[in-house]
C-alpha cells in the first residue's frame, strides 16, 4: 500500500519441473483463467546501485513538544543558521509557540527548523531515524517529518507491514509494495510538506531497521516498482482476502483501474483473521454516526441492501427513528473502527440493544492479500509472480527507467 521488464505474457513459472498454470490447478482447484501469469526472475544482479529519490514521511501533525536524541551530537538548522550541539547523548526539545519555535529553552524566530544527527540518525521517542527531522509550526501545534532516502523508507515499512520472519520472497513482494505505493504517493499534487503519513492511513513506518531478512529483502529489489502504462500503481494491499479480492471500486470510488480488480484468493486461511465475531451496541453505533455527520436516530433496524462482486457489503439501509439512513459498507467500518470491524465481508444481527457481527478477512480487501503472498511463497512461487498475480497487467521496472 514496487532491471528487466517482466510484464504479464503467456510465460509460466516453472516450480520443480511443474508449471505454474498446474500446480494452481492441482493446489488450489481455481479455474483455469487464473493460471496465466509470468513468472521471469528479477533482475538483481544487474540493477544499477543509483541514489534513490527522497521521500518526506509525516510522523506527528498537531504534536505539542518532541524530544531528539543523537550520541554523536545534533545539527541544528534554523533561519539559515547552523549550530552543532555540543557533547556527546545530546537530548534537544522543541516546541512551538506564538513566537515560533523553542529549541532547547532558545526562542526561535522561524516556524521551521531542521535537525540532523551528526552520524546521519536522530532518535525521536526512542525510535531511530535515518535523513533528517523537519519541524514546522502549525496553528495547531507541529507538523514532524522525517525526510529521508526512499530505500531507507522502505526498509522501515516492510517490517512494520509484513512479519520479518516471513519467507524472503514474501519479504520482497512487501518490499516492492511499499516502494511503489510510496512513489505514487509522492507523485500526487498537492502534498506541500509531506509525501506521505506514517500510519495506517498510508503505511506503517517505524524508522531504521536492523533486521537482517528485511534488509536483505529490500536490497534485493533495489529500485524496483510496479507500473501500468509507465506509470507507478496504486499498490494497496491488505492482510486476509478470506476469498476473492476486492475491485478497487467498491471502496475507493474514483480508483477504476485494471490492475485492481479481484481475483480468487483461496491462499489466506492460515491467517488468525480468516474468521472473527464481534459485538457493537446501538448506541455506540448511534453515537459514532452523529460524530461522522451522519444524521441519525434511535436505530431500530439495519439491513444489507447490496453486495460487491467479491461478497462484501456494499450498501446497508439503516432505519431510525428520524427516518431512513443508506450507508457504504467502507462508512460502516470506518465509522465502528477499522479494529473493530475487520473487513465488509460479514453478516450481522440485532439481539436486543447490540449488532453481532460474523465475518471474514482484514482490510479493505484490495490488492495484494498479504497472508496469501505468505502462502504462496511458501509454495515456492517468486515474489514477481506473486505481484502479477494481485496486480494483473503491471510491470516490474526500476524507478530510474520512469519517465520524469
Amino acid at each position: 500500500m514496487d532491471v528487466q521488464e517482466t510484464g504479464t505474457g503467456n510465460f509460466f513459472a516453472e516450480l520443480n519441473g511443474q508449471p505454474f498454470c498446474s500446480l494452481l490447478r492441482r493446489k488450489t482447484s481455481l479455474s483455469p483463467w487464473i493460471a496465466v501469469l509470468a513468472a521471469v526472475p528479477l533482475w538483481i544482479a544487474s540493477i544499477p546501485v543509483v541514489s534513490a529519490e527522497t521521500i518526506r514521511v509525516a510522523l506527528q501533525q498537531q504534536a505539542e513538544s518532541i524530544t531528539l536524541t543523537s550520541l554523536h551530537g545534533l545539527l541544528i538548522t534554523s533561519n539559515g543558521d547552523e549550530r552543532l550541539s555540543a557533547g556527546h547523548s545530546v537530548s534537544i526539545s522543541v516546541s512551538a509557540n506564538s513566537g515560533g519555535l523553542m529549541i532547547d529553552g532558545r526562542q526561535v524566530r522561524s516556524d521551521r527548523a531542521e535537525l540532523r544527527g551528526r552520524n546521519g540518525e536522530v532518535a525521536l521517542n526512542g525510535v531511530t531515524l535515518p535523513g533528517r527531522v523537519i519541524v514546522k509550526r502549525q496553528t495547531n501545534g507541529m507538523l514532524v517529518v522525517n525526510e529521508l532516502d526512499l530505500e531507507e523508507y522502505v526498509k522501515g515499512v516492510v517490517p512494520a507491514e509484513m512479519n520479518p520472519a516471513w519467507h524472503p520472497e514474501a519479504l520482497k513482494v512487501q518490499a516492492i509494495a511499499a516502494r511503489t505505493y510510496a512513489l505514487y504517493q509522492m507523485r500526487q499534487v498537492g502534498k506541500k510538506d509531506f509525501d506521505i503519513l506514517s500510519s495506517t492511513k498510508d503505511q506503517v513506518y517505524q524508522g531504521r531497521s536492523s533486521n537482517a531478512a528485511v534488509l536483505r529483502a529490500v536490497e534485493q529489489t533495489r529500485n524496483l516498482i510496479l507500473t501500468y502504462g509507465e506509470l507507478p500503481i496504486f499498490a494497496a494491499y491488505h492482510s486476509t482476502a478470506a476469498g476473492p479480492t476486492e475491485d478497487a471500486m467498491y471502496v475507493w470510488s474514483s480508483v477504476d483501474v485494471p490492475y485492481l480488480k479481484g481475483v480468487e484468493c483461496p491462499f489466506d486461511m492460515n491467517s488468525p483473521h480468516y474468521q472473527w465475531r464481534t459485538d457493537v451496541s446501538l448506541s455506540l453505533l448511534e453515537g459514532r454516526l452523529r460524530e461522522e455527520g451522519f444524521p441519525v436516530g434511535v436505530i431500530a433496524t439495519i439491513d444489507p441492501m447490496s453486495y460487491t462482486r467479491s461478497g462484501r457489503v456494499a450498501q446497508l439501509r439503516i432505519l431510525h427513528s428520524d427516518g431512513e439512513l443508506f450507508l457504504r459498507g467502507e462508512d460502516l467500518r470506518r465509522t465502528v473502527g477499522y479494529v473493530t470491524l475487520a473487513s465488509t465481508m460479514f453478516d450481522f444481527e440485532l439481539t436486543g440493544l447490540r449488532i453481532q457481527f460474523t465475518g471474514r478477512g482484514a482490510g479493505h480487501g484490495v490488492g495484494l492479500c498479504q497472508w496469501g503472498a505468505k502462502e504462496l511463497a511458501e509454495r515456492g512461487y517468486s515474489a514477481e509472480t506473486i505481484l502479477h498475480y494481485y496486480y494483473p497487467g503491471t510491470e516490474i521496472r526500476t524507478l530510474t527507467s520512469l519517465p520524469r
